[in-house]
């Protein structure tokens, strides 16, 4: 069975929710939608205070290339164009909507009847990559890249084949899971989608052997689409990264940064894309809602629900019994790469995967003490990097040297802080000297 070459690390499933079916989240009283919902330049808003918004009114168009637009999720009314706190902990600008009523624009094709692309034969290659771009679909694994841009390969570069991530390997996250179960011609045809806006005839869907019912569903109806191959991988933790997700499909190494996936004929999207691409092009469906897993191991009710964006985080725990009294932090994301909440009150967004609930027993971090020098994050890094020297780069400030140490190439996957017998925050300072290094490449770009 395939996986990735080089480092990786085996942390505990805690799939708790995995066999709890997608259910529908309860409307918000009010919805409150950040204009930075994706990597790149953050949405303009299009209202103000007193518009009237429908679920897919247009709210703010994208604010360049590399952009995408929001659209509302609710019905309602604009209450105000302000600030919002985000789940960085940074307050940035959005869009709140008191909501009234569940009325939908028309045009919006909300029935379940399955579109496949024989029943639209008039999709070329630029309608589907147009329709994606103004139904604001980015990248739904967490990364949230737009994807039109995605789609739309530099000059000197040519796709080969379309690779769908539904590895999922978080631990505690299944909302990947559940869907492939739920809308497994969904994903099918989003992938046909994908595969022709890129103009390739080969697909494949890599997905780890630890969903064993997902790679049967998949593989049986698969069938009955041409040039799509589903791929069952070992788990290994971070199978869900590009890089590594390509090398354990295809066996093939994308360099370091510049280059992408693209430049090795790879076009990787997450599954949860492959769907909402599929909406928007087939049911002209924007991008208003996802699933999350909302989980814990003192939670009541771990769930995946199918909620709308704008919803806030405090709701959505609410839905699933409420907060546990012996919460100790609460993760946006997975355990692995994500990151602490400040607040509940932060809404739901486009990059929204996961709420996971920590109790205090597990969120409590060791103390940390000296490197023992074993080398162990060394063999764990899936990047083949040196993260104990890394870190000390960037404790140290020394960004010369940590930039010709690929520091750029880090993934920021955790594996190396996991596998520390010192407990020591390697990755904490890695990101650190990530970002600071990032800032000078592109300050002395921008100087020539």
């Amino acid at each position: 069975m395939k996986t990735f070459k080089i480092g990786g690390v085996h942390p505990a499933e805690n799939k708790l929710s995995a066999a709890s079916p997608i259910r529908e989240a309860a409307l918000p009283k009010q919805a409150v939608f950040s204009m930075f919902q994706h990597i790149g330049a953050p949405a303009k808003p299009v209202v103000q205070k007193g518009d009237e918004v429908k679920v897919g009114t247009l709210l703010a168009e994208a604010g360049g290339f590399v952009s995408a637009p929001i659209h509302s999720s609710v019905s309602g009314k604009v209450s105000k164009v302000d600030v919002a706190l985000d789940a960085s902990g940074t307050r940035r600008m959005a869009v709140y909507v008191d909501v009234e009523g569940d009325e939908w624009e028309e045009g919006i094709d909300r029935s379940t009847t399955l579109v496949k692309l024989s029943d639209r034969p008039e999709l070329d290659s630029k309608t589907i990559v147009e329709k994606i771009k103004n139904a604001g679909i980015v990248g739904m694994g967490g990364a949230t890249f737009p994807c039109h841009v995605k789609l739309s390969p530099p000059p000197g570069t040519k796709a080969e084949c379309v690779i769908i991530n539904a590895v999922e390997c978080e631990p505690y996250l299944t909302a990947d899971h559940r869907l492939m179960l739920e809308h497994p011609e969904e994903i099918l045809v989003g992938l046909q989608l994908i595969m022709k806006a890129v103009g390739v005839n080969k697909g494949y869907i890599g997905i780890e052997n630890n969903k064993p019912d997902a790679i049967a569903l998949l593989t049986e109806k698969a069938k009955g689409y041409e040039g799509i191959e589903i791929v069952p991988l070992k788990v290994k933790y971070p199978q869900g990264g590009e890089k590594q997700l390509i090398d354990a499909v295809i066996g093939r190494q994308v360099p370091a940064p510049p280059a992408i996936p693209i430049n090795v004929g790879a076009v990787v999207q997450n599954v949860g894309t492959a769907f909402a691409i599929y909406q928007a092009v087939m049911k002209n469906k924007p991008l208003i809602d996802r699933i999350i897993t909302v989980t814990g191991k003192s939670l009541e009710k771990p769930s995946n629900l199918l909620a709308r964006l704008g919803t806030p985080f405090q709701q959505l725990i609410d839905e699933c019994g409420g907060l546990p009294e012996d919460t100790g932090k609460i993760i946006g994301g997975g355990p692995m790469m994500g990151k602490a909440l400040l607040s509940l009150d932060v809404p739901m967004t486009k990059g929204s995967s996961g709420l996971l609930l920590m109790n205090d027993k597990e969120a409590r971090r060791a103390e940390p003490s000296p490197c023992i020098r074993c080398a162990k994050c060394v063999s764990a890094c899936p990047m083949g990097l040196e993260p104990y020297l890394l870190s000390k780069m960037s404790a140290k400030a020394n960004w010369e040297d940590a930039e010709q140490n690929d520091i750029t190439s880090c993934i920021e996957c955790g594996s190396c802080q996991f596998t520390c017998p010192s407990h020591r925050p390697l990755l904490d300072m890695i990101r650190v000297g990530k970002q600071t290094v990032m800032g000078i490449i592109k300050s002395r770009a921008a100087s020539r």
